[in-house]
């Protein structure tokens, strides 16, 4: 089933010829390779009238492109070792023919051995156009781009946002929302039938191939812990939390030992693996951060799901955790944002902290956010606007609930919007 992922295509066609190496990264499964292999090798061929001998496609997970340049996919599992380099130079250098421009797909780049001189090799020539996918290894962190000293442009995919994935869905709206909160948004599940493969597929992900990635590249010695801490930040999505409190958490709930160092080491991998995102706290009056507490949000709420089991479905949790996907699906930078309020009476200081879900800011955007559920009443109303109240900057503020309701503003000049309206109207922020 042939899913459009617009934006992404966009992504790269803006980018092409400006002098970099396109670096695709994101979490397993989430499209990378079928927008690189298909989606961009069709725009080529298609839209701009490439010739398919001017596009050097080629996978090094691929038994038969591997054995296209002397190599066997099984020895270089069974040996452990990377691809030799001058072999796959051979290759390309016998499929370029004249000095037109030539576009260089490559895939699981990382199996490659020396790559980041080679790729970086052909980016000084000036007939090529380079585009790179990866998983594992060094692709598995979000420094990627330092690889290529400086001269990487990474376009980060993300699983299926929900207008992507509505588009392949067969249903109404608020059933294909009610299944895209289970499952999530990778590719592959939209073209299975029934919830038994649904469960089996991202359970299987989680434990065989995103904590076995991790475990590997880290040299971990098992799962057992890493594992354990993802249980604990999955029961906990989207709610504050710092190593010292999951510390306590392991030596309460789970009995077990585990330093704070080791925990934020660990964040730190899940958040290279992009399997989760961290949301710091931004002080919205004195503008400035505050390191910890955070909040952690998954990539992709299936995965989360599947990691619990499906036992914990909290559709108020989820729903702020799809709406920070979508807002960093559209370029935002998200954080979490705190306004202090200071009153005195009768010589004495109160402080008040108030909670905005997210300040999102996109150059000189700026939008204040809050992510609502159901408001059923005035009070409800109150408490969710109350930083709002406090912020004196223009900046929009937006309340987003989860039930339908006419895009309107309040008396106050908040807008309020309804949670598919938001996540469907691409010219939401314009």
């Amino acid at each position: 089933m042939d899913i459009r992922r617009d934006k992404y295509l966009h992504d790269l066609v803006i980018r092409m010829h400006n002098g970099l190496i396109k670096v695709i990264t994101g979490m397993r499964r989430s499209g990378k390779s079928y927008l690189m292999n298909e989606i961009f090798f069709d725009y080529l061929i298609s839209t701009v009238g490439i010739g398919e001998d001017h596009i050097i496609k080629f996978a090094f997970d691929s038994a038969d492109d591997l054995e296209l340049i002397g190599e066997d996919l099984l020895e270089i599992e069974k040996e452990k070792r990377k691809v030799d380099p001058k072999k796959f130079m051979s290759y390309v250098k016998d499929r370029v023919f004249d000095d037109q421009d030539y576009y260089l797909l490559i895939d699981e780049v990382q199996n490659l051995g020396s790559f980041e001189s080679v790729l970086n090799g052909y980016l000084r020539k000036k007939n090529f156009d380079i585009y790179v996918t990866g998983s594992n290894s060094k692709f598995l962190s979000s420094d990627v781009i330092t690889e290529f000293e400086g001269r990487g442009d990474e376009i980060h995919v993300f699983p299926l946002s929900f207008k992507e994935f509505l588009s392949a869905y067969n249903g109404t709206e608020e059933k294909a929302y009610e299944e895209y909160s289970m499952y999530g948004g990778l590719p592959l599940l939209v073209s299975m039938k029934t919830d038994v493969q649904k469960t089996k597929y991202l359970e299987g992900q989680i434990k065989n191939t995103y904590l076995k990635d991790i475990v590997n590249r880290y040299g971990l010695r098992n799962d057992e812990n890493i594992g354990e801490l993802l249980n604990v930040l999955s029961s906990g999505m989207s709610t504050l939390t710092n190593p010292s409190k999951l510390e306590r958490a392991f030596k309460s709930k789970k009995n077990a030992s585990i330093s704070r160092t080791t925990i934020n080491e660990y964040i730190d991998h899940f958040i290279d693996a992009f399997l989760l995102s961290k949301a710091l706290r931004y002080d919205v009056k004195g503008k400035n951060y505050i390191e910890t507490p955070f909040k952690l949000y998954f990539e992709d709420v299936g995965i989360r799901n599947a990691r619990l089991g499906f036992r914990q479905i909290e559709p108020t949790h989820l729903m702020e955790n799809i709406i920070y996907n979508e807002l960093r699906y559209r370029g935002f930078n998200v954080d979490v944002g705190v306004v202090e309020t200071r009153k005195t009476k009768n010589g004495k200081t109160t402080r008040n902290n108030y909670e905005v879900d997210f300040v999102a800011t996109l150059g000189s955007q700026k939008y204040y956010i809050q992510s609502a559920y159901d408001i059923p009443n005035e009070e409800k109303w109150a408490k969710e606007t109350a930083s709002f109240d406090n912020i004196d900057d223009s900046f929009q503020k937006i309340v987003i609930v989860k039930n339908p309701i006419v895009n309107r503003y309040s008396e106050n000049g908040y807008r309020v919007i309804g949670l598919k309206d938001f996540l469907l109207n691409d010219s939401f922020f314009n």
